[in-house]
Protein backbone atom coordinates (compact mmCIF):
# COMPACT_ATOMS: atom_id res chain seq x y z
CA UNK A 1 0.00 0.00 0.00
CA UNK A 2 2.51 2.16 0.71
CA UNK A 3 4.46 1.63 -2.89
CA UNK A 4 1.33 2.23 -4.31
CA UNK A 5 0.61 5.61 -2.93
CA UNK A 6 4.61 7.06 -3.16
CA UNK A 7 3.73 5.84 -7.14
CA UNK A 8 0.58 7.92 -7.08
CA UNK A 9 2.31 10.67 -6.16
CA UNK A 10 4.88 10.43 -8.28
CA UNK A 11 2.95 10.27 -11.46
CA UNK A 12 0.88 13.26 -9.96
CA UNK A 13 4.01 15.58 -10.01
CA UNK A 14 5.22 14.19 -13.24
CA UNK A 15 1.21 14.63 -14.75
CA UNK A 16 1.94 18.24 -12.78
CA UNK A 17 5.16 18.97 -14.73
CA UNK A 18 3.00 18.86 -17.98
CA UNK A 19 0.31 20.59 -16.88
CA UNK A 20 1.70 23.43 -15.55
CA UNK A 21 5.00 25.24 -16.30
CA UNK A 22 7.46 25.64 -14.23
CA UNK A 23 7.27 29.68 -14.72
CA UNK A 24 3.70 29.50 -13.12
CA UNK A 25 5.05 27.42 -10.20
CA UNK A 26 7.46 30.23 -9.63
CA UNK A 27 5.04 32.47 -9.18
CA UNK A 28 3.34 31.08 -7.25
CA UNK A 29 5.85 30.63 -4.83
CA UNK A 30 6.46 34.54 -5.15
CA UNK A 31 2.50 35.18 -4.15
CA UNK A 32 2.70 33.05 -1.34
CA UNK A 33 5.95 34.64 0.06
CA UNK A 34 4.60 38.12 -0.39
CA UNK A 35 1.85 36.86 1.64
CA UNK A 36 3.73 35.58 3.85
CA UNK A 37 5.53 38.82 4.17
CA UNK A 38 2.66 41.18 4.72
CA UNK A 39 1.84 38.95 7.23
CA UNK A 40 4.56 39.17 9.37
CA UNK A 41 5.94 42.35 8.38
CA UNK A 42 3.96 44.32 11.22
CA UNK A 43 5.29 42.62 13.89
CA UNK A 44 8.59 43.69 13.33
CA UNK A 45 9.84 47.03 14.70
CA UNK A 46 10.77 48.22 11.52
CA UNK A 47 10.55 46.51 7.94
CA UNK A 48 11.77 48.18 5.12
CA UNK A 49 10.10 48.25 1.46
CA UNK A 50 10.92 45.43 -1.05
CA UNK A 51 12.06 43.09 1.80
CA UNK A 52 11.28 39.54 1.80
CA UNK A 53 11.13 36.55 3.82
CA UNK A 54 10.69 33.32 2.08
CA UNK A 55 7.65 31.13 2.86
CA UNK A 56 8.22 29.83 5.40
CA UNK A 57 10.52 30.43 8.47
CA UNK A 58 11.33 28.32 11.31
CA UNK A 59 10.76 30.40 14.24
CA UNK A 60 10.58 34.01 14.71
CA UNK A 61 10.77 35.80 18.10
CA UNK A 62 10.65 39.03 19.55
CA UNK A 63 9.92 40.60 16.23
CA UNK A 64 9.63 44.02 18.14
CA UNK A 65 12.98 44.23 18.77
CA UNK A 66 14.57 43.86 15.40
CA UNK A 67 14.37 46.41 12.47
CA UNK A 68 15.08 44.98 8.75
CA UNK A 69 16.11 47.92 6.20
CA UNK A 70 15.11 47.86 2.12
CA UNK A 71 15.56 45.28 -0.40
CA UNK A 72 16.50 42.51 1.68
CA UNK A 73 15.79 38.82 1.66
CA UNK A 74 15.54 35.95 4.22
CA UNK A 75 15.70 32.56 2.55
CA UNK A 76 13.36 29.41 3.63
CA UNK A 77 13.65 27.93 7.50
CA UNK A 78 14.66 31.66 9.00
CA UNK A 79 15.60 31.13 12.14
CA UNK A 80 15.26 35.02 13.55
CA UNK A 81 15.34 35.28 16.73
CA UNK A 82 15.56 38.60 20.14
CA UNK A 83 15.45 37.03 23.13
CA UNK A 84 13.79 39.44 26.39
CA UNK A 85 14.47 36.74 29.74
CA UNK A 86 14.94 37.81 32.95
CA UNK A 87 18.89 37.75 32.93
CA UNK A 88 18.92 40.65 30.69
CA UNK A 89 18.12 42.61 33.53
CA UNK A 90 15.65 45.07 31.57
CA UNK A 91 18.14 45.97 28.80
CA UNK A 92 16.44 44.74 26.02
CA UNK A 93 17.59 42.88 22.81
CA UNK A 94 18.17 44.60 19.04
CA UNK A 95 18.82 43.46 15.95
CA UNK A 96 19.35 45.80 13.08
CA UNK A 97 19.98 44.71 9.38
CA UNK A 98 20.77 47.37 6.85
CA UNK A 99 19.76 47.07 3.14
CA UNK A 100 20.38 45.03 -0.43
CA UNK A 101 21.42 41.82 2.54
CA UNK A 102 20.48 38.53 1.09
CA UNK A 103 20.69 35.93 3.66
CA UNK A 104 20.21 32.51 2.27
CA UNK A 105 18.30 28.94 3.42
CA UNK A 106 18.53 28.08 6.96
CA UNK A 107 19.84 31.19 8.46
CA UNK A 108 20.08 31.55 12.29
CA UNK A 109 20.69 35.24 13.63
CA UNK A 110 19.84 35.30 17.85
CA UNK A 111 20.59 38.15 19.86
CA UNK A 112 20.79 38.19 23.56
CA UNK A 113 22.23 42.09 24.01
CA UNK A 114 22.31 43.24 20.26
CA UNK A 115 22.94 42.60 16.51
CA UNK A 116 24.10 45.33 13.87
CA UNK A 117 24.38 43.67 10.41
CA UNK A 118 25.25 46.49 7.74
CA UNK A 119 24.44 46.73 3.90
CA UNK A 120 24.66 44.36 0.73
CA UNK A 121 25.70 41.71 3.03
CA UNK A 122 25.40 38.09 1.08
CA UNK A 123 25.61 34.70 2.72
CA UNK A 124 25.65 30.82 1.82
CA UNK A 125 23.09 28.39 3.54
CA UNK A 126 23.39 27.26 7.30
CA UNK A 127 25.06 30.58 8.43
CA UNK A 128 24.57 31.24 12.11
CA UNK A 129 25.10 34.55 13.77
CA UNK A 130 24.84 34.64 17.21
CA UNK A 131 25.55 36.99 20.61
CA UNK A 132 24.74 34.25 23.02
CA UNK A 133 24.98 31.09 24.79
CA UNK A 134 23.71 28.60 26.85
CA UNK A 135 25.05 29.15 30.26
CA UNK A 136 28.54 29.12 31.43
CA UNK A 137 31.61 26.76 31.56
CA UNK A 138 30.93 26.38 35.32
CA UNK A 139 29.88 22.90 37.19
CA UNK A 140 27.09 24.65 38.66
CA UNK A 141 26.12 25.21 34.85
CA UNK A 142 27.12 22.22 33.31
CA UNK A 143 24.56 20.24 35.94
CA UNK A 144 21.49 21.64 34.42
CA UNK A 145 19.87 20.89 31.41
CA UNK A 146 21.55 23.23 28.27
CA UNK A 147 17.65 24.65 28.12
CA UNK A 148 17.92 25.60 32.11
CA UNK A 149 20.31 27.46 31.98
CA UNK A 150 20.67 31.74 31.94
CA UNK A 151 21.92 33.00 28.59
CA UNK A 152 25.64 34.14 28.48
CA UNK A 153 27.16 37.09 25.92
CA UNK A 154 30.57 37.95 25.53
CA UNK A 155 29.26 41.51 24.04
CA UNK A 156 27.51 41.93 20.45
CA UNK A 157 28.33 41.69 17.04
CA UNK A 158 28.71 43.96 14.20
CA UNK A 159 28.79 43.04 10.66
CA UNK A 160 30.03 45.75 8.07
CA UNK A 161 28.95 46.45 4.80
CA UNK A 162 29.96 43.94 1.77
CA UNK A 163 30.34 41.25 4.03
CA UNK A 164 30.55 37.70 2.21
CA UNK A 165 30.17 34.80 4.49
CA UNK A 166 29.87 31.40 3.23
CA UNK A 167 27.82 28.38 3.77
CA UNK A 168 27.82 26.73 7.30
CA UNK A 169 29.90 29.82 8.81
CA UNK A 170 29.16 29.93 12.61
CA UNK A 171 29.66 34.06 13.70
CA UNK A 172 30.44 33.99 17.55
CA UNK A 173 29.12 37.02 20.48
CA UNK A 174 32.15 39.60 20.82
CA UNK A 175 32.99 39.63 17.14
CA UNK A 176 33.63 42.54 14.68
CA UNK A 177 33.75 42.09 11.22
CA UNK A 178 34.95 45.06 8.76
CA UNK A 179 33.78 45.84 5.70
CA UNK A 180 34.28 43.77 2.06
CA UNK A 181 35.50 41.11 4.35
CA UNK A 182 34.80 37.71 3.15
CA UNK A 183 34.12 34.76 5.67
CA UNK A 184 35.43 31.22 3.92
CA UNK A 185 32.84 28.54 4.26
CA UNK A 186 32.89 26.41 7.32
CA UNK A 187 34.95 28.50 9.16
CA UNK A 188 34.34 29.73 13.17
CA UNK A 189 34.72 33.37 13.56
CA UNK A 190 34.97 33.74 17.30
CA UNK A 191 37.66 37.07 17.31
CA UNK A 192 37.52 40.55 15.53
CA UNK A 193 37.96 40.11 11.35
CA UNK A 194 39.77 43.21 9.88
CA UNK A 195 37.97 45.24 6.97
CA UNK A 196 38.83 43.69 3.34
CA UNK A 197 39.94 40.62 4.33
CA UNK A 198 39.12 36.82 3.90
CA UNK A 199 39.29 34.54 6.93
CA UNK A 200 38.95 30.95 7.03
CA UNK A 201 39.08 27.72 9.62
CA UNK A 202 38.28 27.02 13.53
CA UNK A 203 39.12 28.93 15.15
CA UNK A 204 38.71 31.93 11.68
CA UNK A 205 42.28 32.96 10.97
CA UNK A 206 43.58 36.22 8.57
CA UNK A 207 44.47 34.26 4.94
CA UNK A 208 44.36 37.08 2.91
CA UNK A 209 44.08 40.90 3.47
CA UNK A 210 44.00 44.11 0.83
CA UNK A 211 45.46 47.53 2.14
Amino acid sequence: MKDFVKKLFLALGQLFSYLFPSTLVAGWEWMRTLVYTGYERRKFRRFGANSLIDCRASSLVGLQYIEVGERTTFGQQLMLTAWYRDENKGQKPRIVIGDGCCFGVRNHITAFREIVIGSNVLTGSNVLITDNSHGAFTPSDLALPPRKRALTTKGGVVIGDNVWIGSNVCIMSGVRIGDGAVIAANSVVTKDVPARSMVAGVPARVVKQHS
